[in-house]
């Protein structure tokens, strides 16, 4: 499967298991899963059409690991692993963070951020990185990357509830601004 192809087919699911199922006709239950086979008749059926292979390929081959399928190569279902913006509860346990984590975004947001702190906009949780690298890759969709430190370990003995998603992405509700810290500003 050519690179095009494979994010061409990450973006169609992105948009249909964590922003729009109901466009191509799916109903997600509550923990955000639905049945591969569903899944691929309906993509067909609104003239997107994706193998079982491809399915497969772009879930294994996503450097983010955006999406989970579980219940083998046969029948099974998958959801994405977090940000979705339709009403699901991924049932994830509250996990004790690591000391320092991270949140990549660009300097137009910044004013905001200092006095909100960071929120979840549109989506369930703040997402939050393990390490610089990924958190600046982050705030780098949006243009020249910012990074900011979060203070997780205090946040945590604050009573702050963290998750963490299959993929590694950290999840909270909100990061109050005492809890954020940028070098230079």
């Amino acid at each position: 499967m050519d690179e095009r192809r494979t994010v061409k087919v990450s973006k169609y699911l992105s948009k249909h298991l964590r922003h729009q199922p109901e466009r191509i006709g799916l109903t997600l239950d509550e923990n955000g899963w639905v049945a591969v086979e569903e899944l691929l008749h309906a993509a067909a059926r609104h003239g997107f059409a994706i193998s079982r292979a491809e399915l497969d390929h772009v879930v294994a081959a996503n450097d983010k690991r955006r999406f989970t399928v579980e219940g083998g190569v046969e029948g099974g279902r998958i959801r994405a692993n977090q940000g979705h913006t339709v009403d699901v509860d991924l049932d994830l346990p509250p996990a004790e963070p690591p000391a320092y984590l991270y949140h990549g975004t660009v300097a137009r947001v910044m004013d905001a951020i200092r006095t909100e702190g960071l929120r979840p906009m549109a989506r369930h949780h703040v997402h939050l990185s393990p390490d610089r690298e990924t958190a600046t890759r982050v705030g780098a969709r949006r243009g020249r990357p910012l990074v900011l430190t979060v203070d997780a370990g205090a946040m945590h003995r604050a009573g702050h509830v963290f998750r963490v998603s299959a993929n590694g992405v950290w999840l909270a509700d909100a990061v109050p601004p005492r809890f954020l810290r940028l070098r230079g500003c």
